[in-house]
């Protein structure tokens, strides 16, 4: 049992099992996996366990797939703190700006919500109106091992109550000592420091392990500053943030049948956010979770079950932003995913699969003083239920070497449910806002149906197209449909775009419904070393986008606004562009590479022909990597095209165009790894194209952006023992 109590007022509890009990009696059995093999007995290294295929030559279906290893993932951590900053050269991605874990990120103009995102497969819903607290901020970048981007069209399988994508980010697997090595112990501790917000980080882990058992601990622990933007070096205020994370993980490893059971705490004291009236001021969050991964005669079967309990606090950290106003909330998520790949011929398989998210939030604002904010707390959402069932089927074929397709059909039902609220007192806008609300049947059901389609064709060892189209289906979150108050201050502080603007829900609003085609075109030679380069159109219309539509009143071009979600229909399209080409491989002067990249999107509110909502525009990266020996350096440069197209109708602010280069050096030598580096080696001064309104260094005014970080020398350490 697992309870936490709200304002002192009442728990809400849930049991939950952290492992599944049936998947882990399979553990008994004596099947066997393909997991890796002890090298000579005189060379005993430790062996990390994965009984899924690891072929870089996969011929299956991917979609718009694009998977980061721990060879594109390094370079970057360097950078950054926050994790998902480690997608921002993935084709068609990009990012919302926030706090400084706690970007969002965007999958061809679709952000937040509309992509599904989790850790391990386990997603962490935003317990905060501003959404401060997304999945990937629960993710410490020292930690992540792989991540995997579906852009786009989705198998079903990676997919469900989300239209853009998925984004999943993997952990490294347990390490379990070799056949005859006995006890295994190894660690590592790395640390590093970056200029701009004189940030401090500093992460570790340690596992002790025999061939079947293994334990381990990991931690992080960053602190930041404000960091400086370009050219001035004058702060940017509210960018601070201090955040710990730690986690102990046990695993068995028996007959190739393994499990997983994690635990951890992460605490965040404080984090500012420049585009938002509020900071955090306080997020703690709990979590247990569960894995099995095996091999059986029929197939292969995974599981997961998790909880997590969030408490989250915001407030003021600055003093120009004002004075104390508390808003906390307190959330329970508990779930469990199972499914299963069967192999039904050499040509068919089939992929079934069941989860459950059960999702429960309080979001409630204590009385502060005698005046307007008092006597009572102010309850914006009390008891919310989000209850999600989804089960999906999947067919692969493979007709010949050179022709795969993949088809699937996924349901997923979502119940929603809300208590009674009220204002900070009976004065006449709350008393009108409250009675109406309480009156409501608040109870929605939502059944919502998706499909895939993809086809894959490889032409010859030089040419691979792929095709897909899908529809896919999210429902609107307990934000989008039970913010309730019309008052100026309260619809102000529901904002989760980061625009200044105030927003109030609608109960009625329908789920999104996307159909979206994409075509890619992947060229290359045949050992796929010297070059490659895929282009990839796609385009998607929504039904029932959720936009917002201004409130009566609500005229005004040079301020901020109040505004109503509202259903909409919408239309995305574009272009990513992706390639890389070897420049020269020498053994004296080592190998060279050029990559390059380019993202295009636009978006338009089909219904009132108005452009969407923070679209990035024209972007691209080109840099050339270096690796000689331990010895790797990388130039980089990246432009981003004047943001000219904007959402009339929230005010949105244009940005202009701008260019940055980055360079990097490290070296590595047997156990030990130095970096080092500078970020907007120009130090250029610009505004963040997703970075929303400042209201920080803007005091709250209208007409101002986030300005991007100045020049940052980075260094950091690694040794691994």
């Amino acid at each position: 049992m697992l309870s936490f109590n709200g304002s002192g007022r009442r728990a809400l509890a849930s049991t939950t099992a952290l492992v599944p009990v049936l998947l882990a009696a399979s553990m008994l059995s004596g099947v066997s996996a393909r997991t890796a093999v002890a090298q000579s007995a005189t060379d005993l290294p430790s062996v990390t366990v994965d009984v899924e295929a690891t072929d870089e030559n996969n011929d299956s279906v991917q979609g718009s797939k694009t998977t980061l290893k721990e060879v594109d993932i390094a370079p970057k951590r360097l950078s950054t703190s926050d994790t998902a900053k480690l997608l921002k050269d993935v084709a068609g991605v990009s990012l919302y700006s926030a706090g400084g874990v706690s970007s969002l990120p965007v999958i061809r103009g679709l952000a937040d919500d509309r992509i599904k995102t989790t850790i391990d497969g386990i997603p962490a819903a935003s317990a905060c109106p501003n959404h401060m607290n997304p999945t990937l901020s629960y993710a410490d970048p020292n930690d992540v091992a792989k991540v995997e981007v579906f852009a786009g069209v989705t198998p079903v399988s990676a997919g469900g109550d989300s239209i853009a994508g998925s984004i999943n980010v993997e952990k490294a697997k347990p390490i379990f000592a070799a056949m005859g090595e006995g006890l295994h112990t190894q660690g590592r501790l790395s640390t590093s420091y970056r200029s701009s917000s004189h940030s401090l980080s500093a992460s570790g882990d340690v596992a002790v392990a025999t061939e079947n058992f293994s334990i381990g601990y990991n931690g992080s622990w960053t602190h930041a500053g404000d960091y400086h933007r370009g050219g001035t070096g004058e702060p940017v205020l509210t960018s601070e943030y201090m955040v710990k994370n730690h986690a102990l993980t046990a695993a068995v490893e028996k007959n190739g049948h393994l499990l997983i059971v994690e635990g951890g705490r992460q605490s965040i004291p404080y984090e500012g956010f420049p585009n938002q009236r509020m900071d955090l001021t306080g997020n703690v969050s709990d979590f247990a979770n569960g894995r099995y991964e095996g091999e059986f005669g029929w197939g292969t079967l995974k599981g997961r079950t998790y909880v997590r309990s969030t408490t989250h606090e915001m407030n003021f950290i600055d003093s120009l932003k004002g004075s104390g106003m508390p808003m906390n909330t307190e959330s329970l998520e508990w779930g469990y995913s199972v499914n299963g790949e069967i192999p039904l011929s050499d040509r068919d398989t089939l992929r079934i699969g069941n989860e459950f998210n059960h999702f429960r939030l309080d979001d409630w604002w204590p009385s502060v003083g005698s005046g307007m904010m008092s006597p009572n707390d102010f309850w914006n959402i009390e008891d919310g239920q989000r209850d999600r069932l989804g089960t999906f089927a999947e067919w692969e074929a493979e007709w010949n070497p050179q022709l795969t397709t993949l088809v699937g059909v996924r349901n997923d039902m979502v119940w929603m449910n809300t208590g009674d609220v009220q204002g900070y007192n009976t004065g006449v806008t709350y008393a009108t806002d409250v009675a109406n609300f309480n009156a409501l049947n608040r109870k929605k059901t939502d059944a919502n149906f998706d499909w895939s389609a993809l086809v894959r064709y490889e032409a010859d060892t030089s040419s691979t197209y792929e095709a897909g189209v899908a529809r896919k289906t999210r429902s609107p979150n307990l934000h989008e449909r039970y913010t309730w108050s019309t008052g100026a201050m309260a619809m102000n502080m529901n904002n989760w775009f980061g625009d200044g603007n105030g927003y109030i829900g609608d109960i009625n609003l329908k789920p999104e419904v996307a159909h979206t085609f994409s075509f890619s075109a992947d060229w290359h030679d045949p050992a796929r070393k010297a070059w490659a380069v895929k282009i990839t159109p796609h385009f998607t219309l929504v039904k029932d986008y959720i936009d917002a539509d201004r409130r009566t009143g609500q005229t005004a071009t040079n301020t901020f606004i109040k505004l109503q979600l509202a259903n909409h229909d919408a239309r995305l399209y574009g272009l990513d562009v992706a390639g890389d080409m070897e420049a020269w491989d020498d053994s004296s002067y080592g190998r060279g590479v050029i990559k390059a990249s380019v993202g295009f999107v636009e978006g338009v509110n089909t219904d009132t022909n108005a452009d969407l909502y923070n679209i990035m525009p024209l972007h691209g990266r080109l840099a050339l990597e270096h690796t000689l020996g331990g010895w790797s350096n990388a130039v980089e440069f990246e432009g981003v095209a004047a943001k000219t197209k904007v959402a009339y109708n929230r005010n949105e602010i244009e940005t202009p165009a701008y260019g940055l280069m980055h360079i990097r050096t490290g070296y590595e030598w047997n156990n030990i790894s130095l970096n080092a580096g500078v970020e907007n080696v120009f130090d250029k001064l610009y505004h963040l194209p997703l970075g929303g309104a400042d209201l920080a260094d803007s005091g709250k005014n209208w007409g101002y952006n986030v300005f991007g970080e100045g020049r940052s020398y980075v260094i950091g350490a690694s040794v691994k023992f």
